[in-house]
Order: structure tokens, then C-alpha cells, then sequence
């Protein structure tokens, strides 16, 4: 077990209860319902015992004795069996009802409240924290922390029942309940010894979940590589390493849950058969009578319901610590971008603008430095530089998808971080270097159900991407399902439905990210000249390798290692800059040499 130690904290129950006290105050009118009923199940419990032992001892061996039954008495002990169970049956459903809403209600609570906090923190964070993970806090870590939600309610009401059937013990016979409380010292010492040995075991295996979660969705989403490189056996490798460290982890939580459950499931039985012995002893001796003995039998054999109960409660503890505190890392994260309120008046192009601005990811070094460029409203402006250079991250920048370390950046001359999020998304669209497509139709990946964006938008938006063409050729046109991540596109397709998702929203600045990368060279000159003559209302920033592409820009910003190299008009610079001229006619070459491998 040691194996799985994970920093333990002894104070687990502590945690649990105020994990518990949590729930409580977040769902009051729930619990209330849970709770109530389980009250009443537990009084109608108690009651039971009394009415039994009344049916036996006053009516079933007085009957025996005189070999008949009285009608009467008999009706009306039928009636009081009958009355206590309908009462019971209407406390088992509201305890179920509260108790079920309780818990669906807390996991949909905390599923959105870490889905929320998931939107709220930059890309930075995303980029460090493997998908897998983050789909299993959301989803197991989450249905962990309130496993105790379902027995809790059961458990608070089962509290009345105990300190009820204690009483009446007492007032039964005290050395019978002096018999059964001695029961309960063991059954905390249990949970304590369980507690101990289960919750390091139980966070391992939560925190194993996640890696499993995270190794196979990585594998799934790079089936592509996966299967085109052979690597079929080294990913079920990969995944069979995790995987059975969570098959260690959760067999060594089982097997400490499979010894704990039968003890907690055998003290209340054990006290029964020492109650019947002891109470057979005093019996004989005159101390009690028939129906006094049946009636402290069955209400301590009634104590096993809270002790369950309880027993139910306290073995979940541990891995709904281990859960909460990875939902609750997730809630702490620090890092969220705060946006400002400011709003961008005025319609049309937007000028974006570089000062200054230096930035690097995490701790590396730095990826920009002192980059300083502006793109007129209305402009097109390419990128161009080696791999690694920063354009990407430029893309970044302008989006607001991380912040500069120094500098700003800057929108018709406002700040970005000024701006509120609607003015950015209302403003800015960046269609990025991997397209992503929904599992919808081409019209719900281009409109998104935004506000403004109608029928008649995305088909513009279609045709200024050139796909309406492939679209019209579609079984269902533009209501075609494009399967998972647009399976049915090719990556030629899949990037023009997202360009004409970005052309949309009539951005006032599009931003590029060689979006057009995977499109024919024809293709892609078309969608760039529609660009520059139908969308004059917009600046555009491209991130382009093709020469053609690049004569269409405005201007070229030149990048060396994070730096502006140089800046001006695509024939100047390669008529000025040997080092541009060189990457410029390497993008060519290579691309030549890809057609004609193409057309071989």
C-alpha cells in the first residue's frame, strides 16, 4: 500500500464531514425532503418494534394459549402493522426523492461551476493540464466528491432512530442497552482503522483515473498517427501501464472496502444474538417478560439500519475527499484573464497594434521580444518567418488568448485587456492553423447559433471561403451532419468551413494562422483576393508560406527568433533582405516539389 501513499491527510473524516456540511448548505431544500423522510422512516421503525412485540406478546401467544384468536384485537393489531408501514413507505420515498435530487443536483452544480472555471482560464493553463484530466474532473472527480450525497440524508434521519431505539432500550430493560451501546466503540474504531488505510489508496486511484482518461483520449484523437506510423501496439502499452496501476490501486481499495463492509454488516447481528442471550438469561429469571424481549430484540436488530447507514457514509468519505479536492484545485486555479468593460465604438476595419511586447510561455524563454508593428484598418498584413519565429503566438496575442509579459497590445488604440469579452469576440476572429469542426452540420459550424449570424450570412460566408461549392455537392447541402471533428471533410474542406465560420461574424480584424494551408494554391489566391476586395471592412493578419499568398498582403512583417527583422512590401523585402528572399523561395521550392509528388 505504500505504493499509493499520496501525502494522506489523517483528518479525512473532518474533511468528509465538512465536505458534507458543504452539500448541505448548498442544497437545504433537498436535504430537508432527504432527511424528513428519513426521519419518519426511522420513528416508524422504532414504533414497529413496539407494535410487533405488542401483536406477539398481547395477542399471538395469549391466542395460542387459548387456542383461539379474538377478532377484535386482532383487526386492530392488522391495522397498526398496517398504518406504521404506510408511514414508512411514504418516509422511504421522500428519503430516496430528497436524497436522488440532492446529489444529481450538487454533480450538475460543480460539473458547470469547473466547466465555467475551464472558460474562464487562459490558454496558458489549458496548455498544461493534459484534455484526459480535465474531462475527468469534470465528470468523475465530480460524481466522487457527492458518492456520500446518495446514504447521507438515510444517515442523518437513522441518527433518530438510533438515539430513539437507545431510549427505548433503556426504558425496556437498561442491562439490554447497556448490552448494545457497548456495540458502538467498535464501530468507530473500525471506521478509523478503514479510514486510514483507504483514503491515500482512494486518491491514487482518482488521480490514476485521470491519467487513463488522459492517455486515451490523446490516443483516440491521434488515431490518424496512431495507425498510419504502426504504433498500435506501443499506444496499448502506453494505456496498459496506467491502466492496471488503476486496477492495483482500485483492487487495494476494494479489498480494505471488502473487509470493512461485512464488519459493519456483522456487529449489529452480533449484538442481537448477545441481546437474546442476555435477555433469554433475565427472562428465565423473571426479570423481563415475552413481550419486552422481543421488543428489545427487534429494535436492536433495527440499530443495523443506521449503523449501514452511517457505515455507507463514513466508506465513501475517502474517495469523496480524494474527488472534491481535485474539483476544488480545479475551482482555486489561478490565472484567469480578466477582461475590462470597455467596448469598441464605431463600425468597419480596426487598426491592431504592437508595442513593445515581449512574451514567453511559462518559464521558457522568451518567444517575443520588443515586437513593435502596426496593421492599419482596413490592411493586410502577412506574417513570414522560419519555424519558431512567433508568429502563432503573435496570432495569440491579437485574439487575447494570452496576455504579453511587457508591452501592449492594441486594438483601434485601446488596450486589449481593457476591452470586455463581448468586444473582443463581437470584434476579433482567429481561424487557427488546425481546424476544428463540430460533430454538426456545415450551417451549424459556420453560424454557431450566434446572434445576427442567419441563414443568409454563413452562405455569404461560404461563398467568400469557396466551399460553397463542395456544400451544394453535400446529400443535405448546408444541413449535412460533418461528423466527429468534420470526418466526412477533407482537410481542405474542413479549413474553409472554418474560415467561413470566422467571415460569419463580419469581423472588423481576421486573423489567419496559415488557415488556408491544406486549400489548392488556386483555392487559396481566390479566397485571399475575395478577401481584399468584398471585405474592405475588415483588417486582416495572415500567417502565410506561399509566395502568391504573401504578394496579395499589404505589407510583411519579417520575424527572426521573436524579433522584427524587417518590415515593408513583399517585392522590396526580396529585393532588400537575402535572408527573407531565401525562406521566401524555400516555402516555393517546397511547395513545388509537393505538387508535383502530388500529381505524380
Amino acid at each position: 500500500m505504500s505504493g499509493y501513499n499520496t501525502g494522506y491527510d489523517r483528518g479525512v473524516v473532518l474533511r468528509g464531514l465538512r465536505l458534507l456540511g458543504r452539500s448541505i448548505r448548498d442544497e437545504p431544500a433537498t436535504f430537508a425532503v432527504g432527511a424528513l423522510g428519513s426521519v419518519l422512516f426511522a420513528v416508524m421503525t422504532v414504533a414497529s418494534a413496539y407494535v410487533i412485540g405488542a401483536v406477539v406478546g398481547d395477542v399471538a401467544v395469549p391466542a395460542i394459549e387459548a387456542g383461539r384468536v379474538p377478532a377484535g384485537a386482532l383487526a386492530l393489531g392488522g391495522a397498526a402493522i398496517l398504518g406504521v408501514s404506510v408511514l414508512k413507505i411514504v418516509g422511504i420515498l421522500g428519503r430516496r426523492l430528497g436524497a436522488g435530487a440532492m446529489q444529481y443536483r450538487l454533480q450538475a452544480r460543480y460539473r458547470r461551476a469547473v466547466t465555467q472555471r475551464y472558460l474562464d482560464l487562459p490558454m496558458s493553463w489549458h496548455q498544461r493540464h493534459p484534455t484526459g484530466t480535465l474531462l475527468s474532473n469534470a465528470n468523475n472527480d465530480v460524481e466522487s466528491a457527492f458518492m456520500p450525497i446518495a446514504p447521507f440524508p438515510f444517515a442523518v434521519g437513522t441518527v433518530t432512530m438510533l438515539v430513539t431505539a437507545i431510549v427505548a432500550l433503556l426504558v425496556t430493560d437498561w442491562v439490554l442497552a447497556l448490552v448494545g451501546v457497548a456495540v458502538f466503540p467498535t464501530v468507530f474504531v473500525i471506521n478509523v482503522v478503514y479510514s486510514r488505510r483507504s483514503a491515500p489508496l482512494q486518491a491514487a486511484a482518482q488521480r490514476l483515473r485521470g491519467e487513463v482518461a488522459a492517455v486515451a483520449h490523446e490516443s483516440f484523437d491521434g488515431a490518424l498517427v496512431v495507425k498510419t506510423a504502426g504504433r498500435e501496439a506501443a499506444e496499448t502499452a502506453r494505456f496498459a501501464v496506467v491502466s492496471d496501476q488503476l486496477r492495483d490501486a482500485s483492487i487495494a481499495a476494494g479489498r480494505i472496502r471488502g473487509l470493512f463492509d461485512p464488519l459493519m454488516d456483522a456487529l449489529p447481528n452480533v449484538g442481537t444474538l448477545a441481546v437474546l442471550v442476555v435477555g433469554s438469561v433475565r427472562l428465565a429469571a423473571g426479570d423481563l417478560t415475552v413481550p419486552q424481549l422481543v421488543s428489545a430484540a427487534f429494535l436492536f436488530s433495527v440499530l443495523a439500519f443506521p449503523v449501514r447507514a452511517i457505515g455507507w457514509v463514513l466508506g465513501d468519505l475517502p474517495r469523496a475527499v480524494a474527488g472534491a479536492d481535485r474539483v476544488d484545485g480545479v475551482l482555486a486555479a489561478e490565472g484567469e484573464m480578466a477582461h475590462g468593460t470597455a467596448e469598441l465604438p464605431g463600425t468597419g476595419a480596426v487598426e491592431l497594434e504592437f508595442d513593445r511586447v515581449r512574451f514567453g510561455y511559462g518559464d521558457g524563454a522568451d518567444v517575443l521580444t520588443d515586437v513593435s508593428f502596426t496593421v492599419p484598418a482596413g490592411r493586410t498584413v502577412a506574417l513570414v518567418g522560419a519555424t519558431g519565429a512567433g508568429k502563432s503566438t503573435l496570432t495569440q496575442l491579437a485574439a487575447r488568448l494570452v496576455d504579453p509579459a511587457d508591452g501592449t497590445v492594441r486594438l483601434a488604440g485601446r488596450d486589449v485587456r481593457d476591452l470586455s469579452a463581448a468586444a473582443l469576440a463581437s470584434t476579433v476572429a482567429l481561424v487557427p492553423q488546425v481546424p476544428f469542426v463540430f460533430d454538426d452540420t456545415v450551417h451549424g459550424n459556420v453560424a454557431l447559433d450566434r446572434p445576427g449570424v442567419g441563414a443568409d450570412d454563413a452562405a455569404a460566408a461560404l461563398r467568400l471561403a469557396q466551399a460553397d461549392r463542395f456544400v451544394a455537392a453535400l446529400p443535405d447541402s448546408a444541413d449535412t451532419p460533418v461528423g466527429e471533428r468534420g470526418a466526412s471533410l477533407s482537410g481542405g474542406q474542413r479549413q474553409r468551413v472554418t474560415l467561413a465560420r470566422g467571415l460569419a461574424g463580419r469581423p472588423r480584424l481576421l486573423i489567419l494562422d496559415d488557415a488556408t494551408s491544406a486549400v489548392d494554391p488556386r483555392v487559396e489566391q481566390a479566397i485571399l483576393a475575395g478577401l481584399r476586395t468584398t471585405g474592405t471592412d475588415t483588417t486582416v493578419l495572415v500567417v502565410a508560406y506561399r509566395r502568391a499568398t504573401i504578394a496579395l498582403a499589404d505589407e510583411v512583417v519579417y520575424l527572426v527568433d521573436g524579433r522584427v527583422a524587417a518590415r515593408g512590401p513583399h517585392r522590396e523585402l526580396l529585393a532588400t533582405v537575402p535572408g527573407y528572399a531565401e525562406l521566401v523561395t524555400a516555402y516555393e521550392d517546397a511547395g513545388d516539389e509537393m505538387a508535383e509528388e502530388v500529381a505524380g
